[in-house]
C-alpha cells in the first residue's frame, strides 16, 4: 500500500501518486516546475504537481482519496505534505507541439512518466518566449546545467514558435558560449 509521509521529497510523492494512479487505470504525464525540482535535484523547489490526464476527473479523484488526498479547490491537498496535485487539461503539448514520447522513471515497483529533459526545457522556454517569465527562463537553465539535453530539437522548436532570439539568450545562458 502507498503511504505518503511528512518530509517526503516531490520526487518520491510523484512516484507515489503517479503509481497509484496507475495501478487505477489512470494514465498520467507529470509537467511543470515538479518536473524542474526532479531533474535539478531540488535547486529549483516547487510545490504543485501538475499531472496532464484524459481519465475522468472523478475517477481521479476516488484513486486519491485512496492515499489521503482530497480536494480543495482546483488542487489535491493531503495532511502529511505541503504540496498539493493538480490535473491541468489536457491535451499534452509544449507550445504548439504535441508531445508525443515521454521519459519513464522505475523505481522500488513505482513508475512515473514525465517530459524528458529537453521537453522540460522547453516546458519552462515556453513561458519565457510568449510571457517574457524571466523565472521560467531561469528554470530552463537549471536544468540545461543539470541534464543532457538536445540543443537542436529545442533550437528547431524555437524557430518553429517564433522565438530565435530569446532561443539565443537561452542558449548563451546554458552554455556559456
Amino acid at each position: 500500500m502507498t503511504v505518503i509521509r511528512p518530509g517526503m521529497s516531490i520526487r518520491k510523492l510523484a512516484l507515489a501518486v503517479s503509481t497509484v494512479l496507475l495501478e487505477a487505470g489512470i494514465d498520467l504525464v507529470l509537467t511543470g516546475g515538479a518536473v524542474v525540482s526532479i531533474y535539478t535535484e531540488n535547486r529549483y523547489q516547487s510545490y504543485d504537481l501538475d499531472f496532464i490526464s484524459h481519465s475522468d476527473h472523478k475517477k481521479i479523484s476516488e484513486a486519491l482519496s485512496g492515499i489521503g488526498f482530497h480536494a480543495k479547490g482546483r488542487h489535491f491537498v493531503h495532511p502529511d505534505t505541503d504540496f498539493f496535485v493538480e490535473f491541468p487539461p489536457p491535451p499534452l503539448a509544449i507550445g504548439n507541439r504535441p508531445v508525443q514520447k515521454v521519459h519513464e522513471i522505475n523505481e522500488n515497483n513505482q513508475t512515473l512518466k514525465l517530459l524528458t529533459p529537453t521537453q522540460s526545457v522547453m516546458d519552462r522556454l515556453t513561458a519565457y518566449y510568449f510571457w517574457n517569465d524571466r523565472q521560467s527562463l531561469e528554470q530552463a537553465v537549471l536544468i540545461s546545467k543539470n541534464q543532457e539535453l538536445d540543443f537542436d530539437e529545442i533550437k528547431k522548436w524555437s524557430i518553429e514558435e517564433g522565438a530565435t532570439e530569446k532561443f539565443n539568450d537561452f542558449f548563451a545562458r546554458a552554455t556559456g558560449e
